[in-house]
């Protein structure tokens, strides 16, 4: 036979796969129905590995067994989808436990920022919160999750990723660990500037202190210096150790408004390498709430240690039609090579597609989290 005679066949063997999808399908329907009036969940793990097991037993090669487990691994995908799909339509997926307002209770709340006064963490809370905010300031990070968690303050502001050096890992850990929830953001532009004080001139630099990122971030400009560079755990505490000493040798990378802060002088400004530098910041509660506008969400979840699984987790996403705008992961403590997936995506915790996805995360993941909807 030549190929368009080959096509041809393979043509009227796809009308009948077509044909037999949906009529897989028309009965996969009535399966979600009885399930629905007998409360039963739609994700059968045992049933479909038995399933996979068996389809698999009717092919003759090796080949044929891989292929027809990834065909059947999906039909059975698109069953559940559907299923989550009917079970929405009938008011069966039940509420999330959070709850829509109309906007945040700011009015005489208490914020807490990680770092000292001075730092782009109490600028970022700032534009938040505006400028007569009652805050308060704590030194690590772990401190400022406790602080909404024990009720000692209502709001945290805490930064979780960098433009040029990536996401701060502690607070995807720390936001696992908490029963803290994300319900806003502040974007803030980044310029380092070189502080000392003000008898100090750039000459007699010799010692450079700066958080790790901020290091980083200034490496092409600090390259060309025989400098010695300090870590510190904040910008802010940065300057505040070098107005505190008073060394001329010594000078902080931080912010403009840690030098007015602190009265340093700015020897140099924007030595950060990108012009485009920014940090995003969350605003962090304790309260499972959303704004009603709302339109970005963060999860995570644990995915079974097998091959596919987290292609299967992401399909749901692409089912519903939504929109996944940053994927990231975490090891799992104790768990050699597994990890925890971080995922932001648009949409609102009212939609329906929304709750079509998270349902089907919740059935077949190991264990899913909703970070916050802001």
């Amino acid at each position: 036979m030549d190929l368009a005679e080959l096509r041809e066949q393979i043509d009227k063997i796809d009308e009948q796969i077509v044909a037999l999808y949906e009529q897989r399908m028309d009965v996969c329907r009535g399966v979600a129905q009885y399930k629905i009036e007998n409360g039963k969940k739609v994700f059968d793990r045992q049933r479909e590995t038995e399933k996979l097991e068996r389809v698999k037993s009717l092919v003759h090669n090796e080949f044929n067994s891989h292929g027809v487990e990834e065909l059947f691994e999906q039909l059975m995908s698109m069953s559940r989808k559907m299923q989550y799909q009917m079970l929405a339509e009938n008011g069966s997926l039940g509420r999330l436990p959070f709850i829509g307002v109309d906007k945040l209770e700011t009015a005489g709340a208490r914020v807490v920022f990680q770092g000292s006064e001075g730092s782009y963490s109490q600028a970022a809370m700032r534009c938040f919160f505006g400028e007569q905010v009652n805050s308060f300031h704590v030194e690590t990070f772990r401190d400022a999750m406790s602080a909404i968690d024990e009720g000692s303050a209502d709001f945290a502001v805490l930064p979780i990723e960098n433009s040029t050096a990536g996401i701060v890992s502690e607070i995807y850990d720390l936001l696992v660990e908490f029963e803290n929830y994300i319900v806003g953001e502040q974007i803030i532009k980044i310029e380092h500037c070189l502080l000392a004080v003000p008898e100090a001139d750039k000459d007699a630099i010799r010692r450079v202190y700066s958080h790790p990122q901020s290091l980083m971030q200034c490496a092409r400009y600090l390259q060309a210096l025989d400098w010695q560079q300090i870590s510190m755990k904040n910008n802010a505490f940065a300057a505040k150790k070098v107005a505190d000493e008073g060394d001329v040798t010594q000078a902080a990378i931080a912010g403009e408004y840690a030098a007015e802060v602190y009265g340093l002088k700015v020897l140099e400004k924007g030595i950060n390498q990108s012009d485009t530098n920014s940090t995003r910041f969350i605003i962090i509660t304790n309260q499972k709430i959303f704004r009603k506008d709302a339109n970005k969400i963060s999860i995570c979840f644990e995915v079974p240690h097998t091959s596919g699984s987290l292609y299967h987790m992401l399909s749901h996403f692409i089912y519903n039609n939504l929109n996944m705008t940053k994927i990231e992961s975490r090891p799992i403590e104790d768990r050699n090579w597994e990890y925890r997936f971080f995922i932001d995506f648009e949409g609102n915790l009212a939609d329906s597609a929304v709750k079509n996805a998270l349902r089907g995360l919740r059935e077949e993941t190991r264990s899913m989290k909703i970070i916050g909807n802001y």
